[in-house]
């Protein structure tokens, strides 16, 4: 990692001690000594302050006993996730670190080192505090094991067998920055969102099954960028995060969306044929 890459030497470890709640305090500090060198070096400039102050007044509103004012806290939180994780909001310069065909007849592939869809899980996590595991970490490991591998076989199969990607084995030479990205910044933002937060907020109004499949359909919806069919076998993944964090916890859904993420990338063609 070069110089001027510092910075996520600090907010890696800083994400991963997201999973320890006695450790955010300790988490927090390198969240914020990594935020000031990403300053420093000019990965985030003064504009992304608003993000930071919509986060925080979100944060505020909702811990309100006023129950139209926390709605408004929720209402917030939700705008400012979205414009965080669609990059809408300013003063973010997300490092391009990947950029380019990782496998032969693959389509090129771009990967940033996001700073502003992560924060999102900071919110949850701290604000919310979901649970991260349900019945012990043997039960939500074999429930993010179960799910992974359902998720797997349907959404992997289904896009071999229409053609959107091949049989490709192999780990390229970019693939533990790769991996470390997305087990730290990209499936613990998604599952925060998507599963510790809105499938746990739906699900006392709708019920369990009706609040994981709008969790779902709504993580599809966010991969419109990729075409219908991608969004549709997002939709589909969804379902399987779902029911590992309905039955798992938190720590349950992120395992099973890394582990799809993972065999997608060792095994096939990344991000799809080309």
């Amino acid at each position: 990692m070069t110089a001027s890459l510092l910075p996520w030497m600090l907010l890696f470890p800083a994400y991963a001690l997201l999973w320890w709640p006695a450790a955010r305090k300790p988490g927090a500090v390198l969240l914020l000594a990594g935020l000031g060198l990403a300053a420093w070096q000019q990965w985030l400039l003064p504009p992304a302050l608003l993000a930071f102050g919509l986060l925080l007044a979100g944060a505020a509103l909702q811990r309100q006993g006023s129950t139209a004012i926390a709605l408004a806290g929720h209402v917030l939180f939700i705008f400012t996730a979205l414009a965080l994780a669609l990059h809408l909001l300013p003063g973010f310069r997300n490092p391009l670190v990947i950029d380019g065909v990782l496998k032969p007849g693959s389509a090129p592939l771009r990967m940033y080192l996001n700073l502003d869809k992560p924060l999102a899980a900071w919110w949850v996590l701290c604000v919310m505090t979901p649970p991260l595991l349900r019945h012990g970490w043997r039960h939500s490991l074999g429930t993010g094991l179960a799910a992974a591998l359902g998720a797997a076989l349907a959404c992997l199969g289904l896009a071999w067998y229409a053609g959107a990607i091949a049989w490709a084995p192999g780990w390229p030479a970019q693939g533990w920055l790769w991996l470390v990205n997305n087990a730290l910044l990209v499936t613990l933002a998604e599952e925060a969102f998507f599963r510790a937060y809105l499938q746990r907020q739906l699900t006392p109004r709708l019920g369990a099954a009706p609040a994981c499949l709008l969790a779902a359909l709504l993580f599809g919806l966010a991969h419109f960028a990729g075409g219908p069919s991608l969004m549709a076998l997002a939709a589909l993944a969804g379902l399987f995060y779902g029911w590992a964090y309905h039955r798992g916890g938190l720590a349950a859904a992120v395992l099973a969306h890394l582990l799809l993420n993972t065999a997608h990338f060792t095994l096939f063609s990344y991000p799809a044929l080309a």
